[in-house]
């Protein structure tokens, strides 16, 4: 008795379904893979942001730590001017502080004029930061860089000693405040989120 046998091939519907199961399949998995990437992209540049933000006030803090001024001496001054032009606190910062030797080929003294304002280009907002040597730099301007990118609001409030206020001039106050409290407002995932820290000048001006 022979047995006969009989292969049996797939049907062209068997291939169609074959094909667009693995086609959803792909998708998915392609999916899954690149929103895996996204996630990690703006995971690590939400980590940059935190870095940048954090070396960017801790700079203000040393800086307002360090403050001089001198009743007999107008070159040093301390000014804090509330703005608001761009419809958000846009506070300008402007100080002279002791300063660390740079490292450049350069004559130093040691004491810097430093100013921190919002600038504003193609819709997106940027703190800079301006500097110049107090004795070797003379009036000439110079130019400012952009300390940190891509911010929403800065704010710079100081103490009297009674209350909090958003203006401060030692050519009117007559010193230096008691304490500073820097806001840097920035977007994460669509929302506002604001860091501050809070500074004291040690020296104390005469």
């Amino acid at each position: 008795m022979s047995v006969i046998s009989r292969n049996k091939g797939f049907t062209l519907l068997e291939i169609l379904i074959a094909v667009v199961l693995l086609g959803i399949l792909a998708g998915a998995l392609y999916g899954s893979y690149f929103g895996v990437v996204r996630a990690r992209e703006r995971a690590a540049s939400g980590m940059e942001s935190r870095r940048e933000l954090g070396a960017t006030l801790d700079l203000i803090r040393r800086e307002v730590s360090s403050a001089m001024y001198s009743r007999n001496d107008k070159r040093l001054r301390f000014v804090v001017e509330d703005r608001d032009n761009f419809g958000v606190p846009s506070s300008t910062l402007e100080l002279t502080t002791l300063a660390p030797p740079s490292g450049l080929s350069r004559s130093e003294s040691g004491i810097m004029t430093v100013q921190y304002r919002m600038a504003e280009k193609d819709k997106k907002r940027t703190l800079t930061r301006q500097e110049r040597d107090l004795i070797f730099d003379g009036p000439t301007a110079v130019p400012a860089y952009p300390q940190m990118e891509r911010i929403s609001a800065f704010l710079v409030e100081c103490y009297d000693g009674s209350k909090w206020v958003k203006s401060w001039d030692t050519a009117i106050n007559g010193t230096l405040p008691k304490s500073l409290k820097v806001t840097v407002q920035v977007e994460e995932e669509g929302r506002p989120v604001e860091f501050s820290v809070f500074a004291t000048p040690r020296i104390s001006g005469s």
